[in-house]
């Protein structure tokens, strides 16, 4: 039956997401421990399908060491650049900046989720989570905004910054590997509903701050 098997293709690595989400969610493993866990159990499922050879193996090892060299090499730079801009006062320009806004707390947010959107065409989201983040965070967070409702609208602004053409990542990572008769513009098209799902939902957690802060508020109870 072609339905019960593409449920049994799926079933694995679905067990393994909830297996890892799982044990963050329910406090068991932190999320460093739930990533070896995962690995741990992704190893052992390529074992069990016969899939599991040592030139796979090197490859991800390689490609692990890589992305794990390049994250550690950002944060390095983003330590020294956030001390650097300490060190000259950069954070109380921004404090300053952002207390003589007239908006208050409410323009203060329209500049940072802006400013954010638009990084997000050019930067990877490590990059701004590990810079621009740590210099805006502390001042946000100081004139009472919440840092769980924060952090969603922050990962919800780069997922729209990243979807929206012409410049975003997703977009041409999609398109490096559509088939040449799909057109670019045909993507940009194709992208405008998910563009206004997420914008709908920035726009409800604008204005029912509740619904992001309701769950994370129960889980840690």
């Amino acid at each position: 039956v072609p339905l019960l098997r593409i449920a049994l293709s799926i079933a694995p690595p679905l067990l393994l997401m909830i297996l890892v989400l799982g044990s963050i969610i329910s406090g068991a493993a932190t999320p460093t421990e739930a990533a070896g866990l995962g690995a741990l159990a992704a190893i052992l499922l390529a074992v069990a399908k016969k899939q599991l050879t040592w030139a796979i193996l090197q490859d991800v090892a390689v490609a692990t060491t890589k992305v794990t060299a390049m994250v550690f090499a950002i944060l390095l730079g983003a330590s020294l650049f956030s001390l650097v801009f300490r060190g000259f006062g950069g954070e109380e320009s921004i404090n300053h900046f952002f207390q003589n806004l007239p908006g208050g707390t409410i323009a203060a947010l329209l500049v940072v989720m802006s400013v954010i959107f638009l990084l997000g065409f050019i930067l990877d989201f490590i990059e701004i989570t590990f810079v621009v983040v740590p210099i805006v965070g502390p001042v946000l967070l100081a004139m009472g905004v919440d840092p769980i409702w924060l952090g969603i609208m922050i990962a919800i602004n780069l997922q729209t910054s990243f979807l929206t053409p012409p410049f975003g990542f997703a977009l041409f990572y999609l398109r490096g590997v559509a088939p040449p008769e799909v057109k670019t513009t045909a993507i940009y098209r194709g992208v405008m509903p998910f563009i206004a799902m997420q914008v709908s939902v920035m726009i409800i957690l604008w204005f029912w701050p509740q619904l992001a802060t309701w769950l994370p508020s129960i889980l840690m109870k």
